[in-house]
């Protein structure tokens, strides 16, 4: 009887822990949709840095409606992300949050908070292909290639440079004596055109499945006179077949294979696309294959949602493997080894939780 009631007990307490954790992720929840309206509106950035402002001041400031800007604000003194002086009715955000929140900081983490309402409109068909099977195709996702682009520029573009190229000592050599260089599942670029920027002996090339995205990257290129780069939008569904044999010294996928429809095809193209003393220089996403092992993950809840809801969905809309945002590097592995690669690194680097780095070799 005494052992029944202490079970009793725990279980309480457990289900008492679980309530208040949802209550809080409720609320979390609530912040980061007005976290990523913030960043959207260009709320965070008015604030950071200024003085106390009220929410006539501040919806001046931004050229917004005032009854919006008000409402927001109180959301966000909620949160704890905004400070409210009640005997003034000014709002003030602290330093340390501006720190975190806009381009003030190292890192502006509202930015990932615009995948949380960019995930909630595709529910209605992520929970149609539950019952019925499919995937939701790239064209539901009005704003994934901008907000990636954000992404990117964060944990890739500001380390392309001193961290990431130099992975493979001899690339940044290479680059600039000028060898041919080809991003896979490119999306608007950025990378290749700092790379072809800083490279102007090395010829660049940019595949994407999206005409929406190598349009944008095309008129930027242009804009910019990048003449040694060039975009071409492609299924690489077949590109184990009809990549060009030896054409590039340099490939570069940059979070993109976990999305391919055929992944293994797309890294035996590769493989194929390389020269015989080629690279490959890949940045996925750092889980373990086995779901287990993913509990102590920092994201992983939240990239498995964004698999769901996007990376694994958009895999099996084009009729593919749906491999999913968190394949993990048992998986990365085995794939990398099967497409001809004999030599895999994987690197860690300390800006980055989310990613690994792998150089492979022939």
């Amino acid at each position: 009887m005494c052992s029944a009631t202490m079970m009793g007990q725990q279980e309480q307490d457990a289900a008492g822990a679980f309530e208040t954790r949802l209550v809080t992720a409720l609320n979390e929840a609530g912040m980061l949709l007005m976290t990523s309206i913030g960043h959207r509106t260009g709320l965070l950035a008015a604030m950071a840095g200024a003085p106390p402002l009220s929410s006539e001041a501040l919806a001046r400031r931004t050229g917004l409606q005032e009854r919006y800007v008000r409402e927001w604000l109180g959301g966000m003194v909620a949160a704890g992300v905004v400070v409210m002086d009640p005997d003034e009715g000014h709002y003030r955000l602290p330093s340390e949050h501006a720190a975190l929140l806009t381009d003030q900081g190292e890192v502006n983490l509202a930015v990932y908070a615009q995948f949380v309402p960019m995930m909630g409109q595709v529910e209605d068909d992520i929970v149609r292909c539950f019952r019925e099977g499919g995937g939701v195709p790239y064209e539901r996702y009005t704003r994934f290639h901008e907000v990636m682009a954000e992404d990117s520029g964060q944990t890739v573009l500001s380390a392309l440079f001193d961290h990431i190229l130099p992975l493979a000592p001899e690339l940044s050599g290479r680059l600039a004596s000028g060898i041919r260089v080809l991003d896979v599942g490119c999306g608007r670029g950025r990378a290749l055109m700092m790379m072809a920027e800083r490279y102007p002996e090395s010829r660049f090339t940019g595949y994407d499945l999206s005409e929406e995205a190598i349009g944008w990257a095309r008129q930027q290129a242009r804009e910019m006179g990048l003449e040694n780069l060039h975009f071409e939008s492609r299924d690489l569904t077949d590109f184990d077949r009809t990549a060009a044999p030896g054409a590039f010294d340099l490939v570069t996928t940059f979070d993109a294979i976990h999305d391919q429809a055929k992944p293994l095809a797309v890294l035996k193209g590769i493989r194929r696309s390389l020269a015989d003393d080629g690279i490959y220089l890949a940045q996925d996403i750092r889980a373990s294959t086995a779901h287990h092992e993913n509990v102590s993950h920092p994201l992983g809840a939240f990239l498995f949602s964004v698999s769901v809801m996007h990376c694994m969905t958009v895999s099996l809309a084009q009729g593919g493997e749906g491999l999913g945002t968190m394949w993990g590097r048992q998986k990365a592995l085995e794939y990398m080894k099967a497409a001809g690669f004999d030599s895999v690194e994987i690197h860690e680097l300390a800006h980055d939780i989310q990613n690994d780095y792998f150089i492979c070799r022939p």
